[in-house]
C-alpha cells in the first residue's frame, strides 16, 4: 500500500451535474428551479413568509416573562454532602460553602450561591454558609449538631454583605 495508490470508496464522491448547458442535457432552460418567481431566483429567503397573510410568528400572542434579576443557584442535597464526607473529599470541620463544595467536586462551578435541599441524611457535625437553606435541611442540620448561615444577596457593586 503506497500514498499513490490511496483512493476514496466507489460512490463517495458525487459529480456535480451541469445545469442550464441546453434542452436535450434535461437540466437545461430552467436548470431545475421549476418556473418563474422568486425561487427561481438566487437569493430566496422566504423562511416565515406566507404571501403577505400576517406570519403565524406574528399572529401568536407573546407570553412569559424572563426576569433578567434572578439568582442561578446551586442545589445541594444533605446526601450528597454526607457521601463527599464520608470519602473524605469534604472536611466536617471547616466550614461548608460553595468554594468547598467545587473543591469536594460536589459542584462543578459557583453560580449565584448555593441552596441546600433537605432530601438524604447528615450525620456530621457541619457548618454551613449558602445562600439558601429550605426549612428541612436546616431542621436536619440543626439535628446532627451543625449550624446554617444564610449570607446576604450580593449587592449592586458585587460585593457580598455577609
Amino acid at each position: 500500500m503506497n500514498l499513490s495508490e490511496l483512493r476514496d470508496r466507489p460512490g463517495a464522491r458525487k459529480v456535480r451535474r451541469r445545469v442550464g448547458r441546453g434542452i436535450g442535457s434535461g437540466k437545461g432552460k430552467t436548470a431545475g428551479r421549476g418556473v418563474k418567481g422568486q425561487k427561481a431566483r438566487s437569493g430566496v429567503a422566504i423562511k416565515g413568509f406566507e404571501g403577505g397573510q400576517m406570519p403565524l410568528h406574528r399572529r401568536l400572542p407573546k407570553r412569559g416573562f424572563k426576569n433578567p434579576f434572578r439568582k442561578r443557584l446551586n442545589a445541594v442535597n444533605l446526601g450528597r454532602i454526607q457521601q463527599a464526607i464520608d470519602a473524605g473529599r469534604l472536611d466536617p470541620a471547616a466550614t461548608v460553602d460553595a468554594e468547598a463544595l467545587v473543591e469536594a467536586g460536589v459542584l462543578r462551578r459557583v453560580k449565584d450561591g448555593v441552596r441546600l435541599l433537605g432530601a438524604g441524611q447528615i450525620n456530621a457535625k457541619v457548618a454551613f454558609a449558602v445562600a439558601h437553606a429550605s426549612a428541612s435541611a436546616r431542621a436536619a442540620v440543626e439535628q446532627a449538631g451543625g449550624s446554617v448561615t444564610i449570607l446576604a444577596p450580593a449587592t449592586e457593586t458585587g460585593e457580598k454583605a455577609a
